[in-house]
């Protein structure tokens, strides 16, 4: 009886871990993001099965998902680029600001506690959702040339630190800066791919690195990594993905976009709502 129950116990994690690397995979391919979005708050449910101590769980989430995104944007961005659809000068120029900034978010995010961490999630998330939400930001053209100079650093230095302090890829920015710009959704989509893992690498990294040696971090945790999570998203991911990037090309993405959007709001007010039970 009790090796039953055990197994359920860790069945639990294991298939709702599964389903967030389908779907991230997914989302990875259809929006040019990391998956952030549905692996963050899926492992603030699944880690508390592996224990530790509460007040770990979100900056584990978000360190575990940036290592799944680099799996997933890599896969995103190679699928891409075989359709001809990535501006490799445009992530060239934009790597070292991408980078500086990423590794200022994770210094941050290790100041910041479990509960604030949770609030700016959630925030940040519904933020996030009115790009999916308002189809005429990305019908928008202001300039036919992408950010330069000073300009440039700051939009990719400020995406950098606001993407690691969220555990996503930086996608949904990337795309509708690109787009802002005058190239087309399927080129922003395929670009944002790239943003994504230049963002997560050195954000992952960090977190590893900040976290190790933390008292009450959850079961096969490497720093804020936790490897049996990251692992089982990330290998999900890559059967996924391909999938994503076909749909992208296939099918105008209004209705998903406000799908998503709507999926969005819905993970902010209950990732706030968590937070004050923490």
């Amino acid at each position: 009886m009790t090796g039953g129950f055990e197994s359920f116990h860790w069945a639990l994690p294991m298939v709702a871990m599964l389903a967030a690397g389908l779907l991230a995979g997914f989302a990875a391919g259809i929006f040019g993001i990391g998956g952030g979005f549905i692996v963050v708050p899926a492992l603030l449910v699944v880690l508390p099965l592996l224990g530790g101590a509460k007040s770990e769980y979100t900056h584990v989430a978000i360190g575990s998902s940036a290592a799944t995104i680099i799996v997933t944007s890599i896969r995103s961005v190679l699928a891409h680029a075989k359709r001809g659809a990535v501006e490799w000068q445009m992530l060239k120029d934009w790597a070292p600001w991408l980078v500086l900034g990423s590794m200022c978010g994770v210094v941050l995010a290790s100041h910041v506690d479990g509960r604030m961490l949770t609030i700016i999630f959630g925030i940040g998330v519904l933020l996030m959702s009115q790009l999916f939400l308002q189809p005429r930001i990305n019908n928008l053209v202001l300039t036919d040339t992408m950010p330069s100079g000073l300009l440039r650093v700051g939009i990719a230095g400020g995406l950098g630190a606001f993407s690691s302090l969220l555990g996503i890829g930086g996608g949904t920015i990337a795309t509708t800066v690109m787009t802002l710009c005058g190239r087309t959704i399927h080129r922003g989509i395929a670009t944002a791919a790239g943003v994504g893992t230049l963002i997560a690498v050195p954000t992952a990294i960090g977190f590893a690195i900040t976290g190790f040696g933390h008292a009450g971090l959850p079961w096969g945790s490497l720093g804020f990594i936790n490897l049996p999570a990251a692992v089982t998203v990330a290998s999900m991911s890559i059967l996924t993905a391909p999938l994503g990037v076909h749909v992208a090309h296939k099918l105008p993405p209004a209705v998903l976009k406000r799908t998503f959007g709507i999926y969005l709001i819905g993970i902010g007010l209950w990732t706030i709502w968590k937070s004050m039970k923490m």
